[in-house]
């Protein structure tokens, strides 16, 4: 029977959960809102919200984003650029946000300016002070080419582009705006709130208390993270001794040049607000027991956040015996100077101005250089790890470790290639690039391996993995030549090597590029003749099942189905065998192939969606695209028309993720064609759009969900 039901798109996007309540700011959100309002013209497609570190630019965005996301059909997208340290990479994490995949050496700018064309999305770019240069060059290119794009700034300093409409962010009023355009009290509403989580409410009849607090409210000019760190004290603290500790302390810390003195909102400038936010953070960091205060200096050291786990291995030492770590993180945790993550409960992270206190410190105990080596020397650790075991049940597990662990991953890679031991940074360049390429981090591996590869480093395994990932990421990337010259650096290598299953692997490269460039015949003869070794855990053992791959595409694209599954077969039995299931989903998508082909329209859409299945799990866009589309040709023979223009709908919606449709392969795209016109055939124009553009608007997860569950008589 054909699919009736009709599915609920959600918002698009990836705004995280709010933790905690939001006070006040109902002028500024206000005024954010009607800016923000796509059917409000042109003024507002640029809005920069400026203020001193703390005060609540980025809770204040967030909010204002999610209150007008229903007006975004295509998502209100937060990219977080604190993690960034080297300039040039805006655009990139831009791209990763919007999840596009791309696989071409195009210029990033266009390939997110090709995509947002036409559609109507809200970007915000938050903590740009650090990458203002870059910040403004991007935003400028993508509002002048994506007519529908709005971009919502959080920063210190303002981009200084044409249009930009600044909101300048004050403190929280304590007493009430003199004009009455700010509720009295908000500071105060705040301080409140956070008193009770630490066990001190303050009731509305505590008259003296309400003083109190107020007084503490004026002492720290109403900044919130300054009240948010106060207020965390009250779990040791009575608030009258809080009032007296900030009396006492307040005006003694001194004056010292930091990076804190970015924190002001005007470059050089350097505030009564910004001395108090300064100073206030002193305060907190100051009341810290001697080993807390260690631990947040050698906290500063990670990047987009951290698990308890690495924070043993990085952290520990000396006086900071590791069975004491989970204790003094619990009380950094109470005491709001270390968050939970809202997203992934295992998870933390530090505030940037919290954690450049913790930077400042960590140098002035001369530890900087020793915990940064530790840190690039454990994700190196990881990283090999994470290669050993990818062939592997774990692998799932890996994918999820370098999705979270990418900034950190990113960092590590960037200290490794500044190092001059350039054995170690290739090494380390080739686990993480083959992590990244397998995670959907294509161009960042691209980078890491270009720059290690460069200075021509010395033979070892580390260098034959490096060029063996360079050349598995032009393949994806559609750079065909590149990767013909990739495949014979590749081989050389192994066979200088001497390892017999870095040779097969290698054939990988060759194979696969002449299958891509349609030479079908020479790509089955390369693959073919590859011995089949014994299969490994490691990343070699990965490429091992990647050279059946490409042989079992390389006949099904000639036409060859039967020996094509046969192939897949193979990989599908030692997929299983492995627990993997990067290859092991491919392997179903071609053993599908050749169900439709035979004829067998149930075992293809079993098949294709398994294959999804496996896709999802490792967060591969391209594969589960590739699926999709083959599922909707499967479900348009079984007579439900309206269920295959929605999965074409979807398919859809992920090869824009790609940046690339059927990745530019004749074959594919031709087949996606045909498929197209059955169902139009079968529907009839007007139903056909309605189906497809249900598809459209559904959100990636909801996507895949539909794509996986069974409609009645499937």
């Amino acid at each position: 029977m054909p699919d009736t039901t009709h599915p609920n798109p959600g918002n698009l996007g990836n705004l995280p959960p709010e933790t905690h309540s939001f006070v006040g700011r109902r002028a500024e959100l206000a005024l954010l809102r009607a800016l923000l309002d796509p059917g409000g013209g042109p003024a507002g497609r640029l809005v920069s919200v400026v203020g001193v570190g703390g005060v609540g630019k980025t809770r204040l965005a967030l909010r204002a984003a999610a209150e007008v996301r229903e007006a975004y059909p295509d998502g209100v997208w937060l990219t977080e650029l604190s993690p960034l340290h080297t300039p040039g990479l805006v655009d990139l994490a831009v791209m990763e946000t919007l999840r596009l995949a791309d696989q071409s050496t195009r210029p990033v700018i266009d390939v997110i300016a090709e995509w947002a064309r036409g559609k109507r999305l809200l970007i915000v770019l938050d903590s740009c002070e650090h990458l203002l240069a870059d910040c403004a060059k991007v935003t400028a290119a993508l509002l002048s080419r994506a007519p529908g794009l709005r971009i919502l700034v959080t920063s210190r300093e303002r981009l200084a582009l044409p249009g930009e409409e600044v909101l300048h962010l004050e403190p929280l009023p304590v007493d009430g705006g003199a004009d009455g355009s700010a509720p009295a009290g908000d500071a105060v509403a705040l301080f409140a709130e956070r008193a009770a989580d630490a066990g001190r409410p303050l009731g509305d009849d505590d008259l003296a208390g309400r003083a109190t607090a107020a007084a503490v409210c004026r002492r720290l000019d109403g900044i919130p993270l300054a009240l948010e760190l106060a207020a965390a004290r009250l779990a040791d603290l009575t608030l009258d001794q809080l009032h007296a500790r900030l009396g006492e302390r307040l005006p003694s810390l001194p004056d010292l040049p930091s990076p804190l003195d970015l924190l002001s909102s005007e470059p050089g400038e350097r505030p009564p607000r910004h001395q108090t936010l300064r100073t206030a953070i002193g305060w907190s960091h100051e009341l810290c027991a001697p080993l807390e205060r260690l631990l947040w200096a050698r906290l500063s050291v990670f990047t987009g956040g951290f698990c308890a786990e690495t924070v043993q291995q990085v952290c520990a030492g000396g006086p900071l015996a590791p069975e004491r770590i989970a204790g003094l993180l619990a009380r950094l945790v109470a005491q709001s100077i270390v968050l939970p993550d809202p997203v992934i409960s295992t998870r933390y992270r530090m505030l940037d101005t919290v954690r450049e206190y913790g930077t400042d410190w960590l140098h002035a105990l001369g530890e900087e250089r020793a915990v940064r080596r530790r840190h690039r020397e454990h994700y190196a650790r990881l990283a090999h790890q994470g290669c050993a075991e990818w062939n592997t049940g774990r692998q799932v597990a890996w994918c999820e470790r370098v999705l979270s662990e990418h900034a950190n991953f990113r960092a590590a890679v960037e200290s490794a290639l500044a190092e001059p031991d350039r054995t170690a940074a290739v090494e380390m360049a080739g686990h993480v690039g083959f992590l990244w390429r397998h995670c959907g981090y294509l161009r960042e591996a691209q980078a890491c391996l270009d720059q290690a590869l460069a200075a021509d480093p010395p033979p070892g395994h580390g260098r034959t993995l490096a060029l063996w990932s360079r050349g598995a990421v032009a393949i994806l990337q559609g750079d065909q030549e590149a990767a013909a010259n990739w495949a014979i650096r590749c081989a050389d290598a192994a066979r200088d090597q001497g390892s017999p299953v870095a040779m097969v692997a290698a054939v990988y490269v060759r194979g696969g590029q002449l299958a891509l460039t349609s030479r079908l015949a020479e790509a089955i003869d390369v693959l073919a003749a590859a011995p089949q070794l014994p299969i490994q855990d490691d990343a070699f053992g990965a490429a091992q099942l990647q050279v059946r791959l490409a042989l079992s595409l390389a006949h099904v694209l000639r036409g060859e189905y039967e020996r094509g599954r046969e192939v897949a077969d193979e990989v599908r039995t030692a997929s299983r065998k492995q627990g993997e299931y990067w290859c092991g989903a491919f392997a179903d998508y071609l053993i599908a192939q050749a169900d439709l082909a035979h004829g067998d329209t149930p075992a293809a859409v079993g098949g294709a969606r398994t294959s999804i299945a496996g896709h999802a799990l490792l967060h591969n866009t391209v594969g589960a695209a590739m699926s999709l589309d083959l599922l909707a040709a499967a479900i348009v023979t079984t007579g439900d028309a309206h269920r295959a223009a929605r999965l074409l709908g979807i398919g859809t919606r992920l090869w824009e993720l790609t940046g690339r449709a059927q990745m530019d392969s004749p074959d594919l795209i031709a087949t996606r064609r045909t498929c197209e016109l059955r169902v139009r055939e079968r529907l009839g124009d007007d139903a056909y759009e309605a189906g497809y553009r249900e598809g459209l608007a559904m959100s990636y997860d909801e996507g895949i969900a539909y794509a996986s569950s069974r409609s009645s008589g499937q």
